[in-house]
Order: C-alpha cells, then sequence, then structure tokens
C-alpha cells in the first residue's frame, strides 16, 4: 500500500522549516548508512542529535498525532524519530531496504519498520530528478509531491531516489511500527475505514448498517493488532 497524504505541513510551517535547515550544518549521509547501503548512498543528511533536528522532529510527530488519515494509514504503535536529508549536485541513493529493526540512539526502544515515510520539504520546481521510485506488485512507482506533503510506502520495499541534476532535494524521514504488522492487513482496515468515514457523512453516525460496518472494523482490528 502506498499512500500519499497531501497538506501535512501548511506553506508558512514548510517555510520556517527550510529557512533554518537551508541554514543547519549538513553531513555526510553515508556515516548513517548500513553495510550494504554505504555504498549507494550519495546524500547529506543533519545530525540526528542536533537541537535543530530534534525540535523539528518533534513538531512534526506533533502534526502526525492528531492527522486522522495518518492515523487510520499507519495505525502508529511506535514512529522512529523524524531524520532530515538533502540532495544536491547529482545526489542520489541507490536501490535498498530499509532495515528491519531500528535502535533508537540513546534509548533501549526499538522500532520495527513495518511503513517508511518520506515528508517533502522542497517544492518539486526546486529541483530536477530526485523522484523516489518504489518498487511494488506494479512496478516502480515514481513519487515526487509538494512541499509538506508526505508519502507512506511498506518498508519492505525496494526503492531508491533518483540522481537529483539541478537545486536541491531537502525532506524528513522516518519509520513507523504498526499496531497491525501485515501490509495486507492494514490495507483491507484502511480501506474500511475511509468507506465508514464516507458513509458516516451521508447517513449519520446512528445508522444501523454503519454501526455493524464499525463494529467489524474495531473487531478486526482487534485479532489483528499486536500489543
Amino acid at each position: 500500500m502506498l499512500i500519499p497524504i497531501h497538506k501535512v505541513l501548511s506553506p508558512d510551517e514548510v517555510g520556517a522549516m527550510r529557512t533554518r535547515l537551508d541554514a543547519a550544518d549538513w553531513r555526510d549521509g553515508q556515516a548513517t548508512a548500513g553495510t550494504i547501503a554505504r555504498h549507494v548512498k550519495r546524500n547529506r543528511q543533519l545530525d540526528d542529535a542536533s537541537p535543530l533536528a530534534v525540535e523539528l522532529g518533534n513538531a512534526i510527530l506533533r502534526r502526525l498525532g492528531s492527522h486522522p488519515l495518518f492515523i487510520s494509514a499507519a495505525l502508529p504503535a511506535k514512529i522512529y524519530p523524524p531524520k532530515f536529508n538533502r540532495y544536491a549536485d547529482g545526489g542520489s541513493y541507490g536501490a535498498h531496504v530499509d532495515s528491519a529493526i531500528m535502535p533508537v540512539p540513546g534509548t533501549a526502544v526499538t522500532v520495527r519498520t513495518d511503513l517508511s515515510a518520506t515528508l517533502f520539504l522542497a517544492a518539486p520546481d526546486e529541483y530536477d530528478g530526485g523522484e523516489l521510485e518504489i518498487e511494488g506488485p506494479f512496478g516502480i512507482q515514481p513519487v515526487r509531491l509538494e512541499a509538506g506533503d508526505l508519502v507512506l510506502y511498506p518498508s519492505s520495499s525496494l526503492h531508491r531516489v533518483a540522481p537529483v541534476t539541478r537545486g536541491a532535494r531537502v525532506a524528513a524521514f522516518f519509520w513507523i511500527e504498526s499496531l497491525v504488522r501485515l501490509d495486507a492487513d492494514r490495507t483491507l482496515l484502511f480501506d474500511l475505514d475511509q468507506s465508514i468515514q464516507a458513509l458516516q457523512a451521508r447517513v449519520g453516525a446512528d445508522d444501523p448498517q454503519l454501526l455493524r460496518l464499525t463494529g467489524i472494523y474495531h473487531n478486526l482490528l482487534r485479532r489483528w493488532a499486536t500489543p
């Protein structure tokens, strides 16, 4: 399941973040890559422990914590603190799969990476190239969204970032451990939840069939959710 979530951040919020990120101290992204990924990763990243990364990451998490579409799609149990990257001057990230387990630095917490997320912080007209290319059952899907938009996709997917040939592609990225481990189960729940919400707007919250569907949703969630 690949789900774009539009306008997670407003243009003003993106602008405020970019003003600070554009003046930040970016470091070689290879320092945080795994053994295999290190050979295909050519970008810059913000130091995860820097006050700026922590502040902006927390702002993103607060927004997502009250975002109904994100919650419906991800059913988050844990979220790895957002990281920030920048691609320019031919920077790219070759084909790779994200690590299955991510320890959160400085804590005893680990996050099973069920879902990966990229929050775009540069408008498409700011750069050429830089598409997030995600391999799925129907081939490669290129993703290039407006600044402030987010895309969710299974962390098990082979994916890459195409070379940036003009300008700079700036983004936040992070991983989610979902209450529902399997992508197929999350997809069914998401489709059912979105249908329930659409029906509620038409028939009212006390409609008997809507209440029945809501019960089915929660019983499936109860069956599939892991503690």
